[in-house]
């Protein structure tokens, strides 16, 4: 018996338009959990090296893992896995939501999708049929248009869409792929990063619909009892946490807005600073008092870090969406010196809509800002628009842009590496980005720890697999503007989230490895020790690493724009500096922690170690 798992996959060929079930392959999955792991595993052996990443030969696939549609807080989550057209290498994004949990209700443990169809279509699974059907009206849709005309004809509300928006459609390289786009009563979620949507449109794929015939269905446990009572603790441990009771369910992530701007991390004017004059006015307090109607969650989680949100007032009144979040309110608002809620608000409104991922779109209007500022490019070249720090009109015009690929928008829909070397001058100094993914909100000169977490993420800048800030603001690794820890912290955490990804679970739940190893082992009926749970976080993130050495990965690429390395200017950073010598300690550090040689390459007794020795 297979518990925790369905043990079925389906496997879609749009090129062919055949459609197949295959077997979970059991041994993989308890070597590499689900999720984020075993995704990474089934794209490693199913993917040739150098394959572009829009090509029909890239597989696009959407994975759950062991504890995905369960009892077990935030088990709302799954995770969709290719390769980036952002950056060429490994892709997974986390998603939230009830999509992952309806597809494991359906019965499979993950979708595949290969090829490229003729025409736009979309994948229906509902409830006992499976079928690939016309999706030429659904072209050229917004994401919650999609959803809600999917609903509509297959006659159910409670049918969970996966869905790209026109960026998606363009092949812009950072579209997201929406979930559920904005359910009035639930949670919906993004494969927002690194551009899955992009890999989506490409497929000619504008949607998967799902729905159950059965709640619950496809699911046993080998110690029913035993999970039972692990998630009724994890629940009690969720809901007695003061951050959660005070702060996250109150405010959700925007709550960091002002501190990080206090503590000068909060990117201001394309990382020119760390602390935005007008962090007030963006903040989660401004958030509750004046836009947020209402509280949602994800699947099974009772942290509700959702906020439904309507603008009342002012040029953006009637505004309505599901957030902003910390990432946009950072990116969209004070990385582009914008200071007005409803702005922000109306720029978020329009990425989720346009399928645009918030972090990169932001990111790269801030540096198209700088280089307006510094006479790289002219209004001219911009379209006739002023594209100013702080101006709100000209920024909302040209999201729109981005994701049609229209004027200024095909340029900086490449994303901003790209964008960066095709203006010249020194326009790269200050395009902030990892190996082609643009920085998220936390300036590394702030939390110098996030400086090698962003270079040795194994999908470009990213806050995720290891967040530093909070120990380093908090004196947890000694003094704060010091790299002593780091290495280790970044290394253990980033094993210990890929695990984490791999079950599939939220950042946000407060629950250790004992809580997470409980769990898998009585859902699955696996003998994980806290010990070789955290030896399988390492083995993925190992597996990932070879794929991207595959893809022609070296040290040269765990590196950091040049802005990274010169002093912060005013704020409670002011005259902070990173060395580059600062930040290659750090990085011969962390090689060492991991066994891998001085190029970054996983040594054979490393490989040797996690049983990885047999991979081609």
């Amino acid at each position: 018996m297979f518990y925790g798992y369905t043990g079925r996959m389906l496997d879609v060929d749009l090129s062919t338009g055949g459609i197949k079930e295959v077997s979970t392959n059991k041994g993989d999955a308890e070597r590499f959990i689900g999720g984020k792991g075993l995704g990474a595993k089934m794209l490693y052996d199913l993917l040739n090296p150098d394959v572009d990443p829009l090509d029909p030969e890239n597989v696009l696939i959407f994975i759950t893992g062991p504890l995905t549609g369960t009892l077990m807080p935030t088990s709302g989550r799954f995770a969709v896995v290719t390769k980036s057209p952002l950056t060429g290498l490994f892709l997974d994004s986390q998603v939230g939501g009830y999509f992952g949990p309806e597809m494991k209700f359906s019965g499979y443990d993950a979708i595949v999708i290969r090829g490229k169809s003729e025409k736009p279509v979309y994948l229906s699974i509902f409830k006992d049929d499976i079928e690939i059907k016309d999706a030429g009206h659904l072209w050229g849709k917004t994401t919650s248009e999609t959803t809600h005309t999917l609903r509509k004809e297959l006659g159910d509300d409670k049918t969970r869409v996966a869905e790209i928006g026109p960026a998606g459609e363009k092949l812009v390289k950072y579209a997201m792929i929406n979930i559920d786009t904005y359910d009035q009563k639930e949670r919906g979620g993004q494969a927002g990063r690194g551009g899955a949507g992009a890999v989506m449109g490409s497929k000619n794929l504008k949607a998967i619909a799902i729905k159950a015939s059965a709640r619950g269905a496809g699911i046993r446990y080998a110690d029913e009892e035993g999970f039972r009572k692990a998630a009724k603790n994890a629940f009690k441990k969720v809901n007695e946490n003061e951050f959660i009771k005070k702060k996250r369910r109150v405010y959700g992530t925007p709550i960091w807005i002002k501190p990080m701007s206090d503590l000068g991390i909060l990117p201001t004017r394309n990382f020119q600073t760390g602390t935005f004059e007008y962090a007030d006015n963006i903040s989660g307090e401004r958030m509750r008092e004046t836009i947020v109607v209402g509280d949602k969650g994800c699947y099974a989680c009772p942290i509700l870090c959702g906020k439904h949100s309507r603008v009342k007032e002012g040029k953006y009144k009637g505004t309505e969406l599901e957030g902003p979040e910390y990432e946009l309110l950072a990116l969209l608002g004070s990385n582009c010196y914008i200071g007005a809620l409803d702005a922000v608000s109306k720029a978020s409104s329009l990425v989720d809509e346009l399928g645009l991922d918030g972090i990169s779109t932001g990111n790269v209007l801030g540096f198209a800002m700088e280089c307006y500022e510094k006479g790289l490019l002219s209004k001219e070249m911009l379209d006739g628009f002023d594209l100013d720090f702080g101006r709100d009109e000209p920024y909302i015009s040209i999201i729109k842009k981005i994701a049609y690929r229209e004027g200024i928008g095909n340029l900086l829909a490449e994303g901003v590496r790209i964008a960066a070397e095709k203006i010249g001058g020194n326009a790269k100094d200050f395009a902030m980005h990892v190996k082609g993914m643009e920085f998220p909100g936390y300036d590394p000169r702030g939390s110098f720890g996030m400086g090698l977490a962003y270079a040795t993420s194994d999908r470009g800048a990213c806050h995720q697999r290891a967040w530093t800030v909070r120990a380093e603001i908090e004196g947890a690794l000694g003094e704060r503007f010091s790299i002593d820890g780091r290495a280790q912290f970044v290394k253990e955490v980033q094993d210990e989230r890929a695990a984490a990804f791999s079950l599939v679970v939220c950042d946000f739940a407060p629950l250790d490895v004992g809580d997470f190893v409980e769990m898998l082992n009585t859902a699955t009926g696996f003998k994980y020790t806290p010990e070789n749970y955290l030896l399988a976080g390492e083995r993925i993130w190992n597996l990932i690493r070879l794929f991207n050495v595959r893809e022609g990965v070296t040290r040269k690429d765990d590196n950091l724009p040049k802005r990274v390395f010169e002093p912060m200017k005013g704020g409670a950073t002011d005259g902070v500096k990173l060395t580059e010598k600062m930040f290659n300690d750090m990085v011969d550090e962390y090689y060492e922690l991991r066994g891998w040689d001085s190029n970054g390459i996983p040594t054979d007794d490393t490989l040797k170690r996690l049983d990885l020795q047999s991979l081609p």
